[in-house]
């Protein structure tokens, strides 16, 4: 267990098994897109953050998590991915925070590339990135194949 305290200013802290159940009701505020089918039931991320736990990164004011990101790690490149914070506290670097701190954890694996997907309309977290030396590798495009929309 951690110690989040009830002091000021922002921590950002590794996430804890009781802690993801926020994680989704954060990207719901955040308005962030779920697959709640799949990738983001409370037992995949469960079992994701157990495998990987340096990579589920909160950012928390004491006891209240007002953003989150998770890392993963393919074996050649690490990926950022759900990255959001909730809305009234945006425009206060915490993004930025959580990213360099995703960005870490990777490096600290051995990831020498380092990735994000962002959806098209997403200009906000777009501008971060390139902002931080992320480029569009426009010349590859996302393909998926899905047994079903929400997964």
């Amino acid at each position: 267990m951690d110690s989040r305290g009830s002091g000021r200013g922002v921590m950002l802290l590794p996430l804890q098994e009781d802690d993801i159940p926020k994680v989704l009701a954060l990207w719901s505020e955040a308005g962030l897109p779920t697959k709640p089918g799949g990738r983001d039931t409370l037992e995949n991320l469960t079992r994701r953050r157990r495998e990987a736990p340096d990579l589920f990164i909160g950012a928390f004011e004491g006891e209240r998590m007002i953003g989150v990101v998770i890392g993963s790690d393919d074996g050649r490149k690490g990926w950022v991915n759900r990255l959001a914070v909730v809305p009234d506290r945006r425009r206060a670097g915490i993004a930025a925070k959580l990213l360099a701190r995703c960005e870490e954890a990777l490096r600290s694996r051995g990831r020498r590339i380092i990735c994000a997907l962002i959806e098209k309309d997403n200009e906000a977290s777009q501008r971060l990135v390139e902002g931080k030396g992320y480029r569009c590798e426009d010349r590859i495009a996302y393909y998926a194949k899905r047994e079903a929309d929400d997964v």
